[in-house]
């Protein structure tokens, strides 16, 4: 798997917990460890995300120096 595929991954993963997330928020009977969990999970694939994309673009400007 190549490294846009892997964002691409996570990032379609993110937004399907957002999704979740946000339904869940409008449910009369929401479970808020539940939500917790959801919320922890879509905050760990935002910081994945981001560390790639740090990786990418550190590379990217060694690369550039060089």
């Amino acid at each position: 798997m190549t490294i846009e595929a892997r964002v691409r991954e996570l990032d379609h993963r993110h937004q399907s917990l957002k999704s979740i997330i946000a339904r869940e928020e409008k449910s009369p009977s929401v479970d808020s460890l539940y939500l917790k969990e959801l919320k922890r999970k879509k905050l760990k694939l935002k910081e994945e995300i981001e560390r790639i994309k740090g990786l990418v673009r550190q590379e990217t400007l060694e690369t550039a120096l060089q």
